[in-house]
């Protein structure tokens, strides 16, 4: 009897010594990714679209981040963009440490943080950078959610994996949505799955409960490769710079020679400057890229079963990378190959949101000239859509670059005085020549102006409306102007080297 208790008591040791090894490797790991996650001050100053000389009064914010190798901080670009000074403080820990942004990619809505002083990465370990988790997937988001001061963890299983539209940059992108709450503050922070972080917290619906989504590892080790590869900085994401429809109607794919085991996209225009351009035609149909059969809906398989936009196979690639596509052109196959020279939505007409550029202006004779940008459309609020004058939402949407016309130039308002009397009113108004010169930069009007020695300046609108202002009173009194609307200076830093061209 008194043996077998010995051995009963044998069995429990051993038993409890097991069982505390189970629990203690996820503790283990549970206390190196609290130690390396990160709460993020910021102070910024964002640029005023209405008036381009000036900022708008500073604001403060809030984000989350993570430690990652080589003593770097990853979190999201939304969250230190415009920034004037930022601050960390690790979980658990007090003091805050001054930081800095080394790289930043707003495309991927991605940044990188650095800390001078090394002793705020004591006692923590880098986080690794994981696999594009699997739909079911559970998987837990870490951060500073505003509410309170300590971190929180939330749970949630990745529901859908597809190409979505980034709030910082509307560039479509591969994402994960996760049914986790990802509130104010949260953004930044790693998404954990098998202790490693597969994705960064960055944006969630408005008015939808535990519905988030994360930056997908992809995308981050995408934008960790091309900074290492080019001095911190980031290059972005290539583009073959078309527009294509899709071909799910018999009929349509009847017209274009298609065979009955042929599945693509046609292609309905090439963007100027695009690197597609001169390569790919208008009417070819793509039938395959990299390899990957294109399906009728524009999709392609990237993994068994999982399918999203034929644009990840493009954004898989690093700017100058070569991609191969084939097309089926007037009923024949051809072999093609892309180099991929240009950024993603570089070649817009109205460009996408900037970030960190100073917006770019030019006064003359209280005119204020500047090109038409989804920053600028932003004076309307986020609906702009519906509240900003239609003729500029058109452009947005659905205006083309061509090589008469780069941007959409405005005179967004008129600085009032004597010498501009009758046009104190105009606003927003689409320029299309001066002087007779056609404009389609913002560095045209600056020549056109500063070249003319005619008696007059003749400023031509889109709608056919002429503003005449005597040339000798321009240079006489815009400097007067200036002074009266306290502006220190005609035109933006970008464009101060213009006149000598």
């Amino acid at each position: 009897m008194r043996k077998s208790i010995c051995v009963l008591i044998l069995f429990l040791a051993v038993s409890s010594l097991a069982f505390s090894q189970v629990i203690s490797e996820p503790l283990m790991a549970e206390t190196v990714i609290n130690n390396s996650i990160v709460r993020i001050y910021t102070v910024r100053s964002n640029y005023d679209y209405r008036n381009p000389w000036q900022r708008l009064g500073q604001s403060s914010g809030t984000g989350s981040g993570s430690i990652i190798d080589e003593n770097r901080i990853l979190t999201s670009a939304h969250v230190v963009s415009n920034s004037t000074f930022i601050q960390v403080r690790k979980a658990g820990e007090a003091r805050r440490h001054t930081a800095r942004v080394y790289s930043i990619a707003h495309i991927s809505d991605l940044a990188i943080l650095k800390v001078d002083d090394l002793s705020f990465f004591e006692n923590s370990e880098p986080l690794q950078i994981g696999e594009l988790p699997r739909i079911r997937d559970r998987v837990a988001v870490y951060g500073f959610p505003t509410g309170g001061n300590q971190m929180s963890i939330t749970e949630g299983v990745v529901s859908r994996i597809e190409h979505r539209s980034y709030v910082h940059s509307s560039a479509n992108l591969l994402t994960c949505q996760i049914d986790a709450a990802i509130n104010p503050g949260n953004s930044g922070g790693p998404v954990i799955f098998n202790n490693k972080i597969v994705g960064v917290a960055f944006q969630g619906i408005t008015g939808a409960q535990n519905i988030g989504y994360m930056v997908p590892a992809p995308l981050i080790n995408h934008f960790l490769t091309d900074i290492s590869k080019n001095n911190g900085i980031y290059r972005g994401f290539p583009e073959l710079g078309v527009l294509t429809q899709s071909l799910e109607n018999p009929d349509i794919r009847e017209k274009f020679q298609m065979e009955q085991n042929q599945s693509g996209v046609r292609i309905m225009d090439i963007f100027h400057g695009a690197a597609a351009e001169n390569i790919i035609e208008i009417n070819d149909i793509m039938l395959s890229i990299e390899g990957k059969e294109i399906e009728n809906d524009g999709s392609v398989e990237f993994r068994p079963g999982e399918r999203t936009s034929l644009n990840y196979i493009v954004q898989r690639k690093f700017i100058d990378d070569v991609i191969t596509i084939k097309v089926l052109r007037d009923g024949e196959i051809k072999d093609l190959e892309v180099k991929l020279t240009v950024p993603m939505n570089s070649t817009r007409l109205v460009p996408h949101e900037q970030y960190g550029v100073a917006p770019t202006y030019f006064i003359t004779g209280g005119l204020v000239f500047a090109p038409l940008t989804k920053n600028y459309l932003h004076i309307w609020g986020r609906g702009f859509a519906t509240s900003a004058p239609s003729r500029l939402g058109y452009f947005y949407q659905s205006g083309r670059r061509t090589e008469d016309r780069k941007e959409i130039v405005l005179i967004t308002r008129v600085l009032a005085d004597e010498i501009n009397l009758g046009y104190h009113g105009i606003s927003n108004a689409v320029i299309t020549n001066i002087n007779g010169k056609n404009i389609s930069t913002m560095k045209d009007v600056v020549i056109a102006i500063e070249n003319n020695e005619g008696i007059y300046h003749v400023i031509e609108e889109a709608t056919g409306r002429k503003i005449i202002l005597r040339r000798e009173q321009v240079d006489k009194y815009s400097s007067r102007i200036l002074q009266t609307y306290r502006i220190g200076s005609d035109r933006s830093d970008n464009l101060k080297l213009t006149s000598g061209e």
